[in-house]
């Protein structure tokens, strides 16, 4: 399916002629420099069979073709809307979405990524039956060569219990908004947003939203593909902003645990507290978790732990 080639032409097909007063779902699409995979990430959302959405895109900035696409997709259907500015990476783009989002629901799905095309029309649907905050779906690695489930989703479940809901999620290993949808006024209410001017966003906004959502309920057979971008920002050589941002998201997430008191495992979230090195080499790394942190020799050999909490 990702690899059918997807033209302009293609997409006028979809046009929808009717008007949407009151969208069921808000679809943000962060947009920079995504010229190769823009036309299919918006031939799959034009073509979701449910018809009341808005498709609000920012374009962060881009300087490559993608202005001139996306306002050429965006004069054949009035559910997109384009805001533009200048770069300030994806959780402002996302931000400024959010606040002005009209959907009864928020779903994010980035510029190179594309869904099933009953993918929100069945988050919905299973957000009204059982009137829920969030929605989860499958999320899923693809590439010219790889095909990999992340997550497992086997039946239709509600989970209420904060740690039930984060298995559902898989929140140790899988920190993805894509793959959800979440209700408008509890993100607002809760003042769930992204921060701005970093990578690794997603790690607090995810845990937040998990943590505040009045339940969490999966849906099986529908699936986010994540297309594994070389040139993405995930996949692409890493400054030091990258590597120290990715820290501080770690520890921002620990922190929210602690003060939460929410009862995960030990090592269940982990986040460097100290490293010691000589350039890129390791020589001593300090982790903390929500208990106790450990020291490691060359960043892998650990050589003492210390207990922070003692459990009665």
């Amino acid at each position: 399916m990702h690899k059918q080639i997807y033209s302009l032409e293609k997409i006028e097909e979809l046009k929808y002629n009717g008007k949407v007063d009151k969208p069921k779902v808000s679809i943000i699409v962060p947009v920079y420099n995504a010229e190769k995979y823009i036309e299919r990430c918006l031939y799959y959302l034009l073509a979701q069979t449910i018809k009341e959405i808005e498709i609000i895109i920012v374009n962060d900035g881009s300087t490559d073709n993608t202005t001139t696409i996306i306002r050429k997709i965006a004069a054949m259907d009035s559910r997109i809307r384009l805001l533009e500015q200048e770069n300030k990476l994806q959780g402002a783009a996302r931000n400024r979405a959010i606040l002005i989002a009209q959907g009864e629901y928020i779903g994010f799905c980035d510029a190179d990524d594309y869904v099933d095309y009953e993918y929100y029309e069945k988050l919905y649907n299973s957000a009204k039956k059982y009137d829920s905050d969030v929605v989860l779906a499958e999320n899923v690695r693809v590439s010219d060569k790889k095909y990999k489930p992340r997550l497992n989703i086997a039946k239709e479940e509600v989970f209420v219990d904060i740690i039930d809901k984060f298995k559902a999620c898989n929140q140790k290993k899988n920190e993805c908004p894509t793959n959800k949808i979440y209700r408008t006024s509890y993100i607002i209410q809760n003042g769930i947003f992204f921060p701005e001017g970093v990578y690794c966003e997603d790690k607090l906004f995810s845990i937040k939203s998990v943590y505040y959502a009045n339940k969490i309920v999966t849906v099986p057979n529908i699936h986010y593909y994540y297309w594994e971008n070389p040139d993405s920002t995930v996949n692409s050589k890493k400054t030091k902003k990258h590597i120290q941002d990715r820290c501080n998201a770690k520890k921002a997430v620990l922190s929210f645990v602690k003060e939460k008191k929410i009862p995960v495992e030990n090592w269940y979230f982990k986040a460097e507290k100290k490293r010691i090195g000589f350039y890129h080499f390791p020589l001593l790394v300090i982790q903390e978790s929500t208990e106790s942190e450990k020291w490691f020799l060359f960043g892998f050999i650990c050589i003492h732990e210390k207990i922070l909490i003692n459990k009665k």
